[in-house]
């Protein structure tokens, strides 16, 4: 089941990139999708069942819409405290106790938070994420938990989970 899937999910990507329905597209498509399944269908996820529902796809999209804004409003922070006079920042290393179980999705998440600007994730030791944070605000870890990873988690869960 775990090589079919892969399969399918390669050439459709295939399809999708080519944008063409020619036979030697095709042939092409179909032959490649099956040497990487060959080759690299025992690595492809354990759980297909999930890989193949179109709610995480949708929770996907959604995502990804949020983390772009998220990056926005980031940016804007991250220059705002650039170009001040005072240097308004309050650098250091937060602990945060994460909520998600599959490591796909902790990875998902931490490189989520490394490219959002302002944050870079440091290590994930068993259920927490250490994040330099560029201005640590509140003493409670529930305050900068909500405010870095919360919005990301959330929806990550989701997908991954």
């Amino acid at each position: 089941m775990r090589s079919i899937a892969l399969f399918i999910l390669l050439f459709g990507f295939w399809l999708i990139f080519t944008f063409s329905l020619r036979a030697d597209h095709l042939i092409a498509g179909a032959a490649l999708s099956l040497v990487i399944t060959i080759f690299f269908g025992k690595y492809f996820v354990d759980h297909v069942g999930k890989f193949l529902q179109p709610k995480r796809y949708a929770w996907g999209i959604i995502y990804l819409f949020i983390f772009v804004w998220e990056c926005v409003k980031a940016n804007f922070d991250v220059a705002y405290r650039v170009i001040h006079p005072d240097l308004p920042i309050h650098p250091g290393i937060v602990k945060v106790k994460l909520n998600l179980q599959t490591d796909m999705a902790r990875a998902i998440l931490a490189n989520s938070i490394t490219m959002t600007p302002g944050t870079i994730t440091v290590d994930i030791q068993d259920d927490y994420i250490y994040i330099h944070w560029i201005n640590v605000r509140g003493q409670r870890t529930e305050e900068y938990s909500h405010r870095i990873c919360g919005k990301f988690e959330k929806y990550i869960g989701r997908i991954f989970e």
